[in-house]
């Protein structure tokens, strides 16, 4: 299947116009590997908020994490588009493109630079818990609504969260998921869904998946 570059896809007055009152679902991270956990959570989010796309920002380095272990940028991006492989799933390098490494900063750049796109920002919800120790996480809640999935082990303790308990008043019901997107932030949900078995770390220690270039 063809692919639309990236630089089509998210770059220029062109592609502000081309993706005007869209709504986009935006997920973050090392993808370091990219694996059938993150599609399967972006083919959720485009059923369950009425998505039009996912974006997959693979950041050039997590400043969370050390660059120790960390494949090149190059392979994690190749492998991501992989994956991928949905008509409506774009793996994207916007973050190198802009030079942002914290989610605030990347968010109120694509704020700018799409201003009549409707974005939501998906996160797993063991990213709710650390969610503090994010720079400018309260922005985070600020600029566009939240869709927080849901992981075995995590739930009582990302629900009893810092992050949760600050914005439980703008928390809205899983039956409203599907106009999130249109909703003014502050404004989240959780998201109950079928646990998936993937996860990045565990296909690291089973050696399926290596730093080398």
């Amino acid at each position: 299947m063809e692919r639309m570059s990236d630089s089509v896809v998210l770059s220029g007055q062109a592609g502000a116009f081309a993706h005007r009152n869209r709504r986009i679902g935006l997920l973050g991270g090392s993808f370091n590997p990219a694996h059938d956990g993150h599609r399967y959570i972006s083919t959720v989010a485009l059923q369950r908020l009425a998505l039009d796309e996912v974006w997959w920002l693979v950041s050039p380095q997590n400043p969370l994490k050390s660059e120790r272990g960390m494949a090149s940028y190059s392979r994690r991006v190749a492998k991501a588009r992989e994956v991928a492989a949905h008509p409506r799933i774009r793996v994207s390098t916007i973050e190198a493109e802009l030079g942002t490494r914290y989610t605030a900063d990347t968010l109120g750049a694509l704020a700018v630079r799409y201003p009549a796109t409707k974005f939501v920002w998906l996160m797993g919800a063991d990213n709710l818990i650390q969610l503090p120790a994010w720079r400018d996480w309260s922005k985070i809640f600020n600029t566009v609504p939240i869709a927080v999935f849901a992981r075995d082990s995590y739930d009582s303790k990302a629900l009893s969260s810092l992050a949760a308990q600050r914005f439980r008043a703008s928390r809205v019901s899983a039956s409203a998921a599907k106009v999130l997107a249109d909703a003014a932030p502050p404004a989240w949900v959780y998201l109950r869904i079928r646990p998936h078995p993937a996860a990045a770390t565990h296909l690291r220690q089973a050696g399926d998946w290596t730093v080398a270039t």
